[in-house]
């Protein structure tokens, strides 16, 4: 008999977990080729093939994510899909790629105007939410100031933006 190995040595040839072995067991799919007299699973080096058992999870599917924030990065979007599917098909994958082109935007292009004011808004909103852990008077004052500056600046257009800033 060969090299035998423990339950740790084994999973870790195979790529795998020691609980996915003890399922493995259950499922009939990989016994033991000894457990000793302390319930110790023992795995025989020369009966393991590893590619056998990463094979059998060809069930799951890779999902690769690509995104860019504008739409001036469309052709950035598109290297990035690229790059993505060739790893995953370097890897023997089954995949998906999904893209996002921007966030929030839903498929509408904004002005330079309109990206900055929604962009001084999320500012706003992040020290607004900061403030919110400090029950104040003083604070909530300052809250209401910086959500009213928030609602003026959402309200210019163009150039009045331009030259209020």
């Amino acid at each position: 008999m060969d090299k035998m190995m423990t339950i740790g040595e084994t999973a870790k040839v195979l790529g795998v977990s020691i609980t996915t072995l003890r399922r493995w067991e259950k499922e009939g799919r990989l016994q033991p080729d000894e457990i000793t007299p302390g319930g110790h699973r023992r795995y025989d080096v020369a009966k393991l093939r590893p590619a056998l058992y990463r094979l059998q999870r060809s069930d799951r599917k890779t999902v690769a994510y690509a995104r860019v924030s504008s739409q001036g990065q469309k052709a950035d979007l598109e290297r990035q899909k690229q790059v993505l599917e060739m790893y995953c098909a370097s890897q023997g994958w089954t995949f998906k790629v999904i893209s996002d082109l921007g966030s929030g935007n839903q498929g509408e292009d904004s002005s330079f105007e309109e990206d900055l004011a929604k962009d001084v808004l999320e500012i706003i909103t992040v020290f607004s939410a900061r403030l919110y852990g400090s029950r104040s008077r003083k604070n909530q004052k300052l809250i209401d100031g910086m959500k009213q500056v928030g609602v003026d600046l959402s309200k210019f257009g163009g150039t009045e933006l331009y030259s209020r800033c």
